[in-house]
């Protein structure tokens, strides 16, 4: 949600849950990722065929599943997390999480494939 704009400046922030496109410029976006129901269970992963996608933790705690062997990778704040185009990857974030994501203007489910399973990953945080 933009917060501020003087024509000069925009800020932007977003204390809701989920997934929140805060602003994009020509053909990238950058949006906000904080904790919602949807994210306690991993039951697929995606692929964007046009964009990497990056990763910010800004506060709280997350874990990066990635490629087809479903690695993961804890998150560190203040660390890019870059998962480049064509890579398999689902994201668990803990209830005080707040992402900050970078990626084309353009992604969407006409450009993303996804993985679904039968049961639920289990990742712990």
């Amino acid at each position: 949600m933009k917060i501020f704009d003087n024509g000069a400046l925009e800020i932007f922030a977003h204390e809701g849950e989920g997934y929140e496109r805060t602003m994009h410029y020509e053909n990238w976006r950058v949006a906000f990722l904080n904790y919602a129901e949807r994210f306690d269970q991993i039951t697929y992963l995606e692929r964007h065929m046009c964009t990497d996608e990056v990763f910010v933790l800004l506060r709280g705690e997350a874990k990066l599943i990635v490629g087809e062997e479903k690695t993961e990778h804890r998150l560190e704040e203040n660390k890019i997390y870059n998962v480049k185009r064509g890579i398999w990857h689902a994201v668990k974030v803990s209830r005080d999480a707040q992402l900050l994501i970078v990626e084309n203007h353009d992604t969407s489910a006409e450009n993303t494939e996804y993985l679904r399973f039968d049961k639920a990953l289990t990742v712990e945080l």
